[in-house]
C-alpha cells in the first residue's frame, strides 16, 4: 500500500519522507499569531482494499510498517462502562475512552509511537519538540525504548512530573521562560538549524495519523453481536492546538470511506473559557489571537497551531463546540473520579465537563464517547484545588 502527504486546501501531494512538513505553496501563507496553513495529512492511494484488509484484521493502517515500531504496549485502551456514573446522570450509553493508562500516562503516545517509527524507518537518531508538558514526556518515554535522543522545548510552568518524566526517560530538557507558542518557535528553530527531526504537534503530519488510531479501536470496543464496527453518536474531545479531534475525527473518516461504518459521528471540541480559540472560530468563522489562561495545562494554548485543519474537520461534520470554566472542569474531575474509578488531569476533565453542560441537547438512548486523554497523577497541584487540599 502506497502512501502520501496531501493538502486539504489545494489538493498537492508529496512523499512522506524526511524534511517534509507543510504544503510548499499553502505553507507560504503562515503568518505570527494565527494557526499552520499548508498543514498535510496521510492518505492510501487506490481504492484501500488493503487497509480494509488491516483494519477488518484488527489493526489500524498506517504510513510505516510495522516492523519499525519501537517495543512498547501503545493504544488498545479501554473503553469503560461506567455503571454508577451513567446511574447518576441518566445516561445508560455513556463511555469513557481511557488513555490515561498509556505507557506515559497520555494520549500523545499515539502520536509519539508513530513518529518514532518515521524516524527508525529513515535512520534518524533524534527528535526535537515543544510541548505544554504531555507531548514531550509522551516522546520521552517512546524515545527511551526505542533508543532515540529526544530534545524538548518545555514551558517552565509546565507540571513538575512531566518535567520529571522527561528526565527519568533521559531526554534533554529546555526550560522556555514564556509560554508553549514560545517554545513551539525555538523548537522549530532548532530543528531547521540542526536538521532533526520535528515532532511539532500539527507541523509534523504524523502527529495528526497516530492519533486516529483511537476511532479504529472505538468503533471495533462499541460493535456488538454480529457486528464488526459501529460509530457513537457523540464524541467529547478535549480541545487545545486541535490535533487530537482532527486525528480522531480523520480515523472516522478512513472508517467511513472503507465501508466499516456508516457516519462520522458529531465531534464535541471541549475547550477551557481561557482558551478557546476552536470554539470560538467555529462561532465566529475567524481566529483571533488571545492570550490563554486556564487551569488545564496540557490544553492552554494562544495559538490552536493545528487550528484551521481542525475546524475544517469539525465543519465538514457537523461538529460542535463548547467553553467551560475552570470551575466545571475541576467539579467535573471530581465527580469523574468519585463516581467511576478513573482519575483525569483538568484538560481531560475538560472534555467530561463539556459532556456535562451539553448533555440537555443529547438524547438519553444516543452513545457518547468521552476521550479521557491524561492521568490525574500528572497535575497533582491543580488536582488538590479540586478536593480542598494542601500540598
Amino acid at each position: 500500500m502506497r502512501w502520501l502527504h496531501r493538502c486539504p486546501s489545494c489538493g498537492a501531494t508529496y512523499a512522506i519522507e524526511p524534511g517534509r512538513y507543510l504544503c510548499d505553496a499553502c505553507g507560504t501563507r503562515n503568518a505570527p499569531g494565527l494557526p499552520l496553513e499548508g498543514v498535510l495529512e496521510c492518505v492510501w492511494e487506490g481504492d484501500g482494499g488493503e487497509a480494509r484488509k488491516i483494519a477488518e484484521a484488527g489493526g489500524v493502517p498506517l504510513p510505516v510498517e510495522a516492523e519499525y515500531f519501537p517495543p512498547l504496549p501503545v493504544g488498545d485502551t479501554p473503553l469503560w462502562e461506567p455503571e454508577r456514573l451513567r446511574e447518576a446522570l441518566d445516561a445508560p450509553n455513556l463511555f469513557l475512552k481511557d488513555d490515561t493508562c498509556e505507557p506515559s500516562g497520555s494520549y500523545k503516545d499515539r502520536a509519539s509511537w508513530l513518529v518514532a517509527a518515521f524516524a527508525r524507518k529513515h535512520g534518524i537518531r533524534e527528535i526535537a519538540l515543544a510541548s505544554t508538558g504531555n507531548a514531550a514526556s509522551s516522546m520521552s518515554c517512546v524515545g527511551a525504548a526505542a533508543g532515540l535522543k529526544i530534545t524538548v522545548f518545555l514551558p517552565a510552568a509546565a507540571p513538575a512530573a512531566k518535567r520529571i518524566q522527561v528526565l527519568q526517560y533521559g531526554a534533554e530538557l529546555r526550560e522556555v521562560r514564556g509560554t508553549y507558542d514560545q517554545a513551539f518557535d525555538e523548537s522549530l528553530a532548532y530543528s531547521a538549524a540542526t536538521g532533526v527531526l520535528s515532532r511539532n504537534t500539527a507541523y509534523n503530519p504524523l502527529t495528526i495519523e497516530g492519533k486516529k488510531t483511537a476511532s479504529f479501536e472505538i468503533a471495533r470496543q462499541l460493535a456488538g453481536a454480529g457486528a464488526a464496527f459501529r460509530a457513537p453518536d457523540h464524541v467529547f474531545v478535549p480541545t487545545g492546538d486541535g490535533v487530537i479531534i482532527a486525528g480522531v475525527v480523520k480515523g472516522f473518516e478512513d472508517l467511513a470511506a472503507l465501508g466499516l461504518v456508516d457516519r462520522v459521528p458529531i465531534f464535541w471540541a471541549a475547550q477551557a473559557e481561557g482558551s478557546s480559540a476552536i470554539v470560538r472560530a467555529l462561532e465566529t468563522g475567524r481566529f483571533e489571537p488571545r492570550p490563554s489562561a486556564t487551569i488545564a495545562d496540557s490544553i492552554s494554548v494562544d495559538v490552536p497551531r493545528n487550528g484551521s485543519f481542525a475546524l475544517a474537520k469539525l465543519k465538514k461534520h457537523g461538529g460542535r463546540g463548547v467553553m467551560v470554566s475552570d470551575e466545571e472542569i475541576l467539579s467535573a474531575q471530581r465527580m469523574l473520579s468519585s463516581n467511576s474509578g478513573l482519575f483525569a488531569e483538568p484538560s481531560s476533565a475538560c472534555a467530561f465537563a463539556g459532556y456535562l453542560k451539553a448533555r440537555p441537547s443529547i438524547g438519553r438512548g444516543e452513545t457518547v464517547v468521552v476521550m479521557l486523554t491524561g492521568s490525574g497523577l500528572k497535575d497533582i497541584k491543580s488536582a488538590a484545588l479540586a478536593v480542598g487540599a494542601r500540598l
